[in-house]
């Protein structure tokens, strides 16, 4: 009838209700064998420990530390050391042999002299712990009730077992199996807590990109940098206690601290310096000792109006802020990165639409001779009428759509619509003799089928090779040398002119002009706009550009001329040809037509 009892108790029971369970059934046996204690305690394997799991009655009294709570078994008495091989019942009666046992519990429970039934919890094989039961004064024990006793200790076994499995199941779901810190769903849940209405604010998230890791991983390989995040995450797991409520890691190379309690921005800022520099600290993988930053971004949640995704978004996008400005540095999420991220977002969302669709239009700046003012080129620009936010500039989109894969297709239709318009003005005004500027991205570069795109555009609005200039940036000269240098040559089979835009920004390119078919270098507008004004700097850098460009060969136009000054400076030095506010800002086609039709500006 025990064993029936214990097994109807038991069914059921899970990770959550166990500890009551074991409390409901020692309390059984207490009752039902007449004796004054009992206990259950399970083997802890890693720590080479037995841990008191419950007890009943619970002690009136317990010391701290207590002595029965968590017995190494290096350092156990003889009878607390059967708990690791125990297979078989032992009984223990009041002697002298067990004095250290004696005193032991004595100590923990101020029982002196007992006699213990002790029955091993097997599971394949394994003494998984022991069940205890306790008389004070001496008892005998009946083989009937040590074979009792065995088939509840298999049931507190079987269920012991089934409560590891649902704690390495649940374990699994909200640890990161790498580093075994929380993983995003465990944080997003102790975020949802947090945020609470009832609970105190403001709460304090930082999140850590650990900088330059694909450099790391392609050096040493991905097995070291498993180990390298690994000892980041213990670093930062010595950081979880007074400082911080939790630290999880979300994947790949980025972690989330969330402190404790309300915070303020000196003390976030704190925190997240000496996380900083906890991760900046050299780690020895090997014979290699490695160093990586990191790019925090902090945010700052009310509980009650912030939800736990919208506060990890803004704590990386303040992240992404650091990250773009060369990284190894912390940030505080700002109404400025808020507004941009909500632009961001919606361009992200919105933008194929805006390609496949009719809200993308192109404007025009002229680029002119600075001695004649006649016209030799425009530059083809693209715009966004956005039906909500109005006409933005590219530098809203762009960026977005290099980063989204869609750099392609707006670089397709910006190619496509300026050959057409360029078309346009042919038809209207015979004998034009000017090229249509084109700006390609990286991605278009280098992409397969891009040259044919261009042909293709060539031939479907009827446009000589001479008559368009693709402008490429001296990043995307470096990017994929191999590959640039091929495209170019193709482009150059086709007549097409090549420029280098915004040169001067980087020297990289600089190496390979030399080999790179190009015809012209722009030079870019933050050189030119205070020419005239005593910018020596900038002076010394145009005269370079330009006495580089006369030892390729190569035609040299200036970005950015807004007056005359930097007008008379650009012709003394030699460059007759520019483009900028002083002549003409960016137009509509139709404007830009009007220009076409006077032939020249005034400048």
């Amino acid at each position: 009838m025990l064993v029936t009892g214990v097994a109807t108790e038991l069914m059921g029971v899970d990770a959550a209700t166990v500890r009551e369970a074991y409390e409901s059934v020692l309390r059984q046996l207490v009752d039902h064998l007449g004796i004054d204690f009992s206990f259950l305690r399970h083997n802890d394997f890693e720590a080479r420990a037995t841990v008191l799991s419950a007890e009943w009655p619970p002690r009136s009294i317990k010391p701290d530390p207590d002595p029965l709570a968590v017995v190494k078994f290096d350092d156990a008495d003889s009878v607390f050391a059967l708990a690791e091989t125990l297979t078989e019942p032992a009984v223990f009666r009041p002697r002298p042999q067990q004095e250290d046992y004696r005193r032991r519990v004595e100590q923990a429970s101020g029982l002196s002299a007992t006699s213990m039934a002790v029955v091993p919890l097997l599971h394949a094989g394994r003494t998984m712990g022991i069940l205890g039961l306790i008389k004070v004064g001496d008892r005998s024990w009946s083989d009937a009730e040590l074979n009792a006793l065995k088939a509840i200790a298999a049931l507190f076994s079987q269920l012991q077992a089934r409560v590891i499995a649902e704690e390495q199941l649940r374990f699994a779901a909200m640890h990161d199996h790498l580093t075994s810190l929380p993983n995003r769903t465990a944080l997003a849940q102790y975020l949802h807590d947090r945020l609470d209405p009832s609970m105190p604010g403001p709460v304090a998230v930082l999140h850590i990109d650990l900088d330059r890791m694909k450099a790391l991983n392609d050096f040493l390989g991905h097995l070291a940098g498993d180990r390298f995040l690994r000892t980041i995450a213990d670093r930062m797991r010595g950081f979880v206690g007074d400082s911080a409520g939790i630290v999880a890691r979300l994947g790949g190379d980025e972690f989330v601290v969330v402190l404790a309690g309300p915070c303020s921005a000196r003390v976030a800022t704190h925190h997240a310096q000496v996380i900083a520099d906890a991760i900046d600290a050299p780690v020895t993988l090997g014979v290699e000792r490695i160093s990586r930053s990191a790019s925090i971004g902090i945010a700052f949640g009310r509980p009650g109006h912030h939800t736990s995704e919208s506060l990890l978004q803004q704590a990386d996008r303040a992240a992404l802020v650091v990250k773009r400005a060369g990284g190894h540095d912390i940030a505080l999420f700002t109404d400025e990165m808020h507004a941009d991220s909500e632009l961001r977002n919606d361009v992200e969302i919105h933008l194929r639409d805006a390609i496949a669709g009719d809200s993308l239009i192109l404007h025009f700046q002229p680029e002119v001779d600075l001695v004649s003012g006649r016209i030799t080129a425009v530059e083809a620009l693209v715009r966004w009428q956005h039906p909500t936010r109005g006409l933005l500039p590219p530098s809203a989109f762009i960026p977005v759509a290099e980063e989204t894969n869609l750099a392609g297709e707006l670089g397709r239709w910006v190619l496509e619509n300026a050959c057409r318009t360029l078309a346009d003005w042919h038809r209207d005004i015979p004998g034009l003799d000017i090229s249509m500027r084109v700006n390609i991205s990286p991605v278009q570069l280098v992409t397969n089928g891009f040259v044919g795109a261009v042909a293709r555009a060539l031939e479907q609005f009827s446009i000589v090779g001479p008559d368009l200039c693709l402008e490429i940036t001296e990043v995307a000269v470096v990017q994929d040398l191999s590959r640039t240098r091929v495209t170019l040559r193709e482009l150059r089979e086709l007549g097409v002119q090549v420029a280098i835009d915004d040169f001067g920004t980087g020297y990289s390119s600089l190496s390979h002009l030399k080999e790179l078919p190009v015809d012209t270098l722009k030079i870019d507008r933050a050189f030119v706009t205070e020419l005239g004004n005593g910018a020596t700097g900038d002076l010394a850098i145009v005269q370079s550009i330009i006495g580089l460009a006369d030892a390729f060969g190569l035609g040299i136009i200036a970005e950015g001329v807004e007056t005359q000054r930097a007008r008379s400076t650009l012709i003394d030095l030699g460059c007759t040809r520019a483009q900028g506010y002083l002549f003409s800002t960016p137009v509509a086609a139709e404007d830009a037509l009007i220009l076409l039709h006077g032939v020249r500006i005034d400048v």
